[in-house]
């Protein structure tokens, strides 16, 4: 159940973000902030994420998506603002298949 006061963000990050650990990445600093969501690869070479939680919480991991993991090379991260009770659902921050 999302927690009131709850956002969500849809990102898209592009760049060297596969292959590179760049999920485990991500999933270890969405829970460090505490957020419930996911992130997977697709196709076309970006990782995608789901974030719910605060905006002090969804600004750190997007700090975080900016970076990425040493190997990574991050080009440009999208943004877009999600619906947090289409998320109501997630219990942790996952990496979906």
């Amino acid at each position: 159940m999302s927690v009131p006061g709850s956002i969500a963000r849809r990102y898209r990050v592009y760049g060297s973000v596969q292959g590179v650990g760049f999920r485990y990445f991500v999933q270890r600093a969405a829970r460090q902030a505490g957020l419930t969501g996911w992130v997977r690869n697709l196709p076309d070479g970006t990782v995608e994420a789901l974030a719910v939680g605060t905006p002090d919480q969804i600004a750190a991991l997007r700090r975080q998506l900016e970076v990425g993991p040493g190997r990574a090379g991050v080009e440009r991260v999208d943004e877009e603002e999600a619906d947090p009770g289409s998320s109501a659902d997630f219990r942790s921050f996952e990496i979906a298949r």
